[in-house]
């Protein structure tokens, strides 16, 4: 599997619209004749510093820098103010931060634009009130009804000192994540390549979701535009060539688990290959445009429709004839394929936009692949026992949720990358070469079971690595409520071969596993791991590497979606500081209540 050394692409931005910058916005004490010109300085620097850090510790998803923007002086009043906006409006600034070390005049110095996500840090020091200004702007936010996260030191600073301590650096950061993805998402699409899948209710896209919580609109193709696309060979034909040579070196045949009469000719086989690799190229252009389609003399199908996220229905009215989509979803949610390391793209499976979000969520907060699986089964102690005489231990001594799915995960899921000998998911950016050829290695792709895919595919099969910190989340729709949204941390598992095997056998053998245990509170839905499947929303999940639970809850109240269960402990919590004023002692019941209150965030 070396004869195709894959290298990584350099970042680029393949949607259409900038990045989103940061704004930051040095508020300053306005009066003159010594005050305000004591201060300049000193708040000028707290804003650079900042800015600074923020460039340091963050990337965007498609592995570009992030930028920031600081007003050109600092804001002692309305004019200043209406000048940085004007600024940040020119310049493409998705979210603010206002700095000061000082008292300011609230009202006059706010941002007050209604759609960006805001932050006031408020220095922690005695010789001038910084942290007087946060509370007298954030009551103003609150009463206005523009909600801000509020940033303020545990430690008292000394005047002067331009260190961003370690509390203020996670809170600075976990803003700017959730923040960075709110504005990204906004003005890019979903591409719903099909309709409903097998009644699935995710599959049902909601366009009013999109639309008031997201600022995205949905894109609508029938699944028969593959088939136009293939026959009329709408696809490069030189990357074709290219990829299918790639995937035939790299992407090793398993056993074929059909009864004999019901497996596919060679013949079949190989046409089911060059199907599900022209499928991917189709997808992929569906997506984000190829300007080589155009040079090809088709110029609107070189557009594309400028989806950040997609989803594919296969099922069944696609794989009861032609094959399924398997490979498709897998290369495409994979951080490398035939032309190199490169950002994954974010497919769903069977259509459901809302894994879909979930997925994306995941992505723009941590730039890594994202898994799509079932949340199949939960296997108790007992029942492990019974069928194969195991005991379970570790972790896994509680039990265990078995996350499957006949739409394949990502092949990063694997858990080949590493770090100090650790198994990891990572940003593509961090990715080898070396890594990309273990992750392939641990993939074997199997004729699709015909019961399931009687128009044939290739489905894969690899086990996802144990001892992996991961998060699963899910958002769900109900009627009179709305989204609601639920987060899980937990780890990957790992189980011996053989018990590996039995177990996952009982379901299909051709499918990816990652074997999952919540971390449990012992108290709610997290008293044992049979409740959280038992609470479980939906029958899909998106799992994503590394505990990201608190970035998934300041985004959802970014989006002023309601959290309504999850395994976070509550000093990483981190939501508007108006969410307090609808119940400090119930903050679960106050996320439901301020959400409701202020209502979606494109409306």
């Amino acid at each position: 599997m070396n004869d195709f050394t894959l290298n990584l692409n350099p970042p680029q931005n393949r949607l259409i619209g900038s990045p989103p910058k940061i704004g930051i916005r040095p508020a300053i004490d306005g009066r003159r004749r010594g005050i305000r010109e004591s201060l300049e300085d000193l708040t000028m620097a707290m804003a650079n510093n900042t800015a600074e850090f923020l460039r340091q510790n963050l990337r965007h998803a498609n592995g570009l820098p992030v930028d920031c923007v600081v007003s050109d002086t600092c804001i002692g009043g309305v004019a200043e103010a209406a000048q940085t906006a004007d600024k940040f409006a020119r310049e493409g600034v998705g979210l603010s931060i206002t700095v000061t070390p000082c008292w300011c005049y609230g009202s006059e110095t706010m941002d007050m634009d209604p759609l960006i996500p805001k932050a006031i840090w408020g220095f922690n020091g005695t010789e001038r009130p910084g942290a007087v200004y946060l509370a007298a702007v954030l009551a103003g936010h609150n009463q206005k009804g523009l909600p801000a996260f509020s940033i303020y030191g545990r430690d008292v600073q000394d005047a002067g000192d331009t260190t961003i301590p370690e509390d203020v650096q996670g809170k600075l950061l976990r803003f700017a994540r959730a923040g960075l993805a709110v504005a990204t998402m906004r003005g890019k699409s979903y591409l719903a390549m099909g309709g409903v899948s097998m009644g699935i209710a995710g599959s049902i896209v909601d366009q009013s979701l999109f639309e008031d919580y997201l600022c995205m609109r949905v894109e609508t193709v029938d699944m028969s535009e593959f088939i136009r696309r293939i026959e009329e060979g709408i696809f490069d034909p030189e990357e074709f060539k290219r990829a299918l040579a790639w995937v035939k070196e790299n992407c090793p045949e398993g056993k074929d688990y059909n009864p004999p009469e019901n497996q596919r000719s060679r013949e079949q086989k190989d046409a089911d290959w060059e199907t599900s690799v022209k499928m991917a190229l189709i997808a992929r252009d569906l997506m984000v445009g190829n300007p080589r389609l155009a040079e090809l003399g088709h110029g609107e199908e070189a557009l594309g429709r400028n989806a950040i996220v997609a989803g594919f229905q296969g099922q069944r009215q696609w794989s009861d004839h032609f094959p399924n989509g398997d490979f498709m979803e897998a290369i495409l949610n994979t951080s490398f394929d035939w032309n190199g390391i490169r950002e994954p793209f974010i497919l769903a499976t069977e259509n459901d936009a809302i894994n879909g979000i979930c997925m994306l969520f995941g992505q723009l907060l941590t730039g890594t692949a994202q898994i799509f699986a079932d949340v199949r089964t939960f296997w108790s102690p007992e029942a492990v026992k019974r069928v194969s005489g195991y005991e379970l231990e570790g972790v896994a001594a509680s039990g265990i949720l078995h996350l499957i799915n006949s739409g394949p995960a990502t092949l990063d899921g694997t858990g080949q990358a590493e770090i100090d000998g650790e198994p990891v998911m990572k940003p593509y950016w961090e990715i080898t070469p070396e890594e990309v050829q273990r992750c392939l290695g641990a993939t074997s792709w199997h004729a699709g079971i015909t019961e399931y895919f009687r128009g044939g595919g290739w489905s894969t099969k690899f086990k996802t690595r144990g001892g992996m910190p991961a998060t699963m989340c899910r958002l769900n729709l109900v009627k009179g409520l709305g989204p609601a949204f639920q987060i899980t941390e937990g780890y990957t598992v790992d189980l011996p071969d053989e018990v590996h095997t039995i177990l996952d056998e009982r379901t299909n053998p051709t499918w990816p596993t990652t074997w999952f245990v919540p971390n449990l509170t012992g108290t709610g839905p997290y008293r044992d791991v049979y409740t959280v499947m038992a609470n479980w929303g939906a029958n899909h999940g998106a799992i994503s590497y590394g505990h990201i639970g608190d970035d998934l809850i300041s985004l959802a109240s970014m989006l002023r979606i309601p959290v309504y269960m999850h395994n976070i402990p509550e000093e990483r919590v981190f939501r508007p500081h108006t969410w307090a004023s609808f119940g400090a002692n119930d903050p679960q019941g106050a996320d439901f209540r301020a959400c409701a209150n202020f209502g979606a965030l494109y409306v």
